[in-house]
């Protein structure tokens, strides 16, 4: 059980990372996160990869609930989208509570 908690925990503090950094990007740019910056210059591509690190998790669901809304995409499909933003955040969320249990 203590596991599963430890696994949650994760998992929600990955989510809510990607959350505020997916927020601070949209409240400085005036733009949502998105996969698609060919058109940004060298410092912009690299502040989006950057960005992208920690917000993937929200941009791949909030793209996966507008694909099943908008083009009626199988379920299966947001299942995915979710197990692989899940997986994503649980990394993120490993990588910053190791930041803030370090100190």
């Amino acid at each position: 059980m203590h596991e599963l908690m430890v696994f949650v925990l994760t998992l929600a503090t990955g989510f809510v990372a990607a959350g505020l950094t997916g927020s601070f990007y949209r409240l400085v740019t005036h733009k949502p996160v998105s996969f698609q910056m060919w058109q940004e210059s060298t410092t912009g591509l690299v502040a989006g990869v950057c960005t992208l690190v920690f917000a993937g998790p929200t941009v791949i669901l909030r793209n996966a609930i507008r694909a099943q809304v908008i083009e009626n995409r199988p379920p299966y499909w947001l299942v995915l989208s979710a197990m692989i933003s899940s997986l994503w955040s649980f990394m993120v969320g490993v990588f910053v509570l190791s930041i803030v249990l370090s100190y």
